[in-house]
């Protein structure tokens, strides 16, 4: 019941968002107003949050050390990042560029993971400096670490990044558990446990084990089997030591998300409960944990908005020609089988559109015949001015801009819903400008090439 009531609010915020946004000139026809606008629903975002940190806190023995560190890549704007930081998260980075933005948010070393399969020295040596966690993923890399921990002692915890070989999900794109996965030291290859539990005892500066099984399509039991695997093998490994040598277990993120309807499943404690089934070890307190979710912190409370600017009929079948596509939903246009949107149809003044349903694609603006947000899609017939809300796009889609056609990228606002029903809007990011697409690209450098 409480999801059902939670559900029912995130789409009624929507709905007040998308009227308000319209009201307050932020998009639609209005002089001043953008085509496109995207939107972050801060209360949903903040429930999110709140819903991981109570689902595990309620599964693990008291006292145990966890981090919930935020996958930036799903959301990389600092603002989201430091409402993150206030629910209590921390960071995952990915490279230097997540790191400088983590740390523009004010997160703290101690609460900042390093994983990335393709390390430079200069990003372990400052990620060492810092203090920062770190997760090797090749055995040249942990080479590398023993030059940097020998030449500089660190506080940073370090730990090796596990392959289990379990299998993929339904995208093999996001299945990072494969047999020949590129990510991690694959634990099933002839003599990889051996050497695995061998460079732990050889290396009493390692102290954490890693794995990420893998994101969208990885169904919880797949999942849960990746961090069987990698307890198992702690456990291996601090017999073999003697002592309790692995002190940490980073076990990633993956929890998917439902694209299909506006319900949140699998929820955190549905993905808890299926730890527990699994490896009841993890919850016992022996482990200090971390985790690194993305997609299911953002998604389902982001939001675009964009005017329809044109209608057309092609070959019987309607179009209408929206300011929102590849630019935004890359993923979804490429492969829309394996990553379909929603499309919520609202008139004019930003009100649900009502009406018989009529088959009509959903275009972008891009200038290739692929930029289709949707196809064939049964809905209210949509007019020039009507606006499109393309839901669950919090993460992965607007926040990651493509910029084919140098298509600018769009404003981010977050928002809230008063009390007495108002929206505020604040900007999260600006709407990139045409004298700055011009300087990215090379516009200073114009003679450079003569």
């Amino acid at each position: 019941m409480a999801a059902d009531m939670d559900t029912r609010g995130a789409a009624a915020r929507r709905d007040l968002a998308v009227r308000a946004a319209v009201e307050q000139g932020l998009v639609g026809d209005a002089e001043g107003a953008e085509p496109l606008v995207c939107l972050l629903d801060t209360a949903g975002i903040r429930a999110s949050a709140a819903a991981l940190t109570a689902a595990f806190a309620a599964a693990l023995a008291p006292g145990t050390p966890v981090l919930h560190a935020f996958a930036v890549k799903a959301a990389p704007l600092v603002p989201v990042l430091r409402l993150l930081a206030g629910a209590g998260l921390g960071c995952e980075v990915a490279g230097p560029g997540e790191l400088e933005l983590a740390r523009a948010a004010g997160v703290e070393a101690e609460r900042t993971v390093l994983d990335s399969p393709a390390k430079t020295a200069a990003e372990l040596r400052e990620a060492l400096a810092l203090g920062i966690a770190v997760n090797a993923d090749n055995r040249q890399e942990l080479e590398r670490l023993d030059a940097l921990v020998a030449a500089a002692p660190t506080r940073s915890p370090v730990g090796v990044r596990i392959n289990p070989q379990t299998g993929a999900g339904t995208i093999d794109a996001l299945s990072t558990a494969t047999a020949t996965s590129k990510f991690g030291i694959a634990l099933r290859d002839p003599g990889a446990r051996a050497w695995l539990v061998r460079a732990y005892l050889d290396r009493p500066w390692l102290t954490r084990l890693h794995i990420h099984s893998g994101s969208q399509g990885v169904p919880l039991p797949l999942i849960a089997e990746g961090v069987r695997e990698l307890h198992a093998l702690a456990e291996e490994i601090n017999a073999a030591a003697g002592r309790r040598q692995v002190d940490t277990l980073d076990i990633g993120g993956g929890l998917p998300v439902n694209f299909a309807s506006d319900e949140q499943t699998p929820t955190y404690a549905q993905y808890v409960a299926a730890l527990r089934g699994a490896v009841p070890g993890l919850f016992d307190g022996s482990y200090g944990l971390v985790t690194e979710f993305g997609r299911s912190l953002l998604g389902k409370h982001g939001l675009v908005v964009a005017r329809v600017e044109y209608t057309k009929t092609t070959g019987s079948r309607p179009i209408a020609l929206t300011h929102a596509g590849v630019q935004l939903a890359t993923r979804t246009v490429y492969a829309p089988a394996a990553w379909p949107l929603r499309i919520l149809p609202y008139d004019a003044k930003g009100t649900p559109k009502d009406g018989d349903p009529v088959a009509q694609d959903i275009a972008g603006p891009a200038c290739f015949a692929g930029d289709l947000l949707a196809t064939a899609r049964e809905l209210p017939l949509l007019a020039p001015g009507d606006l499109i809300g393309v839901p669950d796009t919090g993460a992965y889609f607007f926040t990651a801009h493509y910029g084919y056609n140098s298509l600018p990228r769009p404003p981010i606002h977050g928002f809230t819903v008063t009390p007495e029903g108002g929206v505020r809007f604040a900007l999260a990011r600006p709407a990139q400008s045409l004298a700055e697409i011009v300087a990215e690209a090379g516009g200073a450098l114009r003679d450079a090439l003569l």
